[in-house]
């Protein structure tokens, strides 16, 4: 890394372009700490992607295949944005090639090959990281410091969704996200980034009931053209089965807690609706993704009289973001996207051997990104169990 860090991204799409655009903004968050970066290449099967994806975020070329990454001198750092079914292959390839990996959640479909990855983790001497990407958010991580410092107290309930409507219409193309086993849609899609924000609030699950899985929308007709993430296109009338759900509930336990769960991709009107309570002893948190910048905050008085929800407008004071925007002022907002820049932030520290001390806190270990399957399998157990209770 004499001449910085040389980073590429693996996957075009929706995710792919997130991750892109995070290494281009991470070297100016924060004080100038990190070795240059550089952004050589993005790699996709489809080249007319793969060139402009690379064009619109200032990468130097861009690749067709992740062997081609592999082989390249010039390249340290990956994050792999593809199938989960491909996640496996190409970890373990790179990891072999020294390169340092980021993973998109899920870790893969299967728990077998996610195991098998966390394996070579382990083995590997370059680090490996999964994209738990909410963790970055500073609502999110503010909630879990008046959590963790007593503010709150002890979780006794969690509540939380998350709704999307990428799936809504009979007419959406078919992709890979609506093939693979039971709970390989909807649940993994979004519900991983539930379950792993639950335990990030409230700590492990214990067990897993009443879980449900539901395919609504049994067929979908093949595109006519290449499809870049949850994009509509123009499709055929030849039709395919789905082969996931579509929806998912479950009920949890934690140690001291209840949690209740419900994911879906066909709730039309939620384009992007990840959305919590968490219930403590002295008051409550509340946290909706279509309002980043905020947080709901109730803390008891005591009287009873006052008590409610307060808004609380996030800014320097929290984490994440006190140097870390360009206009550092109270405020100013930030999204989905700055989470990115965060994480990309935080592998990069890693990767070129800052300390944890003066960095960001770390990334997910694969061993969590295994966990986070086991809980996603537990809940397909209990599912095809009739809601068994599932014990983890």
């Amino acid at each position: 890394m004499a001449q910085g860090i040389g980073v590429a991204v693996i996957g075009a799409g929706m995710a792919g372009k997130a991750h892109a655009a995070a290494y281009r903004t991470a070297s100016t968050l924060y004080a100038p700490s990190l070795p240059p970066v550089r952004l050589v290449s993005i790699c996709d099967v489809n080249p007319v992607f793969g060139a402009l994806t690379a064009r619109r975020f200032g990468y130097e070329r861009h690749d067709t295949s992740w062997q081609a990454i592999a082989e390249a001198e010039d390249i340290d750092v990956v994050s792999i944005v593809i199938a989960n079914s491909l996640h496996r292959e190409v970890v373990e390839g790179l990891l072999a090639a020294g390169k340092h990996v980021l993973c998109e959640k899920p870790l893969s479909d299967s728990l077998e090959d996610a195991r098998a990855m966390a394996d070579a983790a382990r083995q590997a001497q370059s680090t490996a990281r999964i994209g738990f990407t909410f963790r970055r958010t500073p609502g999110i991580a503010y909630i879990r410091e008046l959590i963790g410092t007593g503010v709150l107290g002890n979780v006794l309930h969690f509540s939380g969704r998350y709704w999307t409507d990428y799936g809504f219409s009979p007419s959406a193309p078919m992709s890979w996200r609506y093939k693979g086993g039971p709970g390989s849609g909807a649940l993994a899609d979004v519900g991983s980034h539930l379950a792993y924000v639950s335990e990030f609030l409230c700590g492990d699950i214990k067990s897993i009931t009443g879980g449900r899985l539901s395919t609504v929308i049994d067929k979908r007709p093949l595109p006519l053209t290449a499809v870049i993430g949850h994009d509509h296109a123009a499709v055929s009338d030849i039709f395919e089965a789905v082969e996931n759900d579509d929806y998912a509930a479950f009920s949890a336990e934690f140690d001291n807690a209840a949690g209740s769960f419900e994911v879906s991709r066909v709730a039309a009107g939620h384009a992007n609706s990840l959305h919590f309570e968490v219930f403590c002893e002295n008051g409550a948190a509340k946290f909706d993704q279509r309002r980043p910048a905020e947080i709901q905050l109730f803390l008891n008085d005591g009287s009873g009289n006052e008590n409610g929800y307060r808004q609380v407008v996030l800014g320097p004071g929290h984490p994440y973001i006190a140097g870390g925007l360009a206009m550092d002022a109270p405020e100013v907002g930030f999204g989905q996207n700055d989470a990115f820049g965060y994480q990309a932030r935080a592998f990069l520290e890693e990767v070129a051997g800052l300390s944890e001390e003066e960095s960001l806190p770390r990334c997910a270990t694969f061993d969590e990104g295994v966990r986070n399957m086991e809980l996603l399998g537990a809940v397909t157990e209990s599912s095809l169990n009739n809601g068994k209770t599932i014990t983890l």
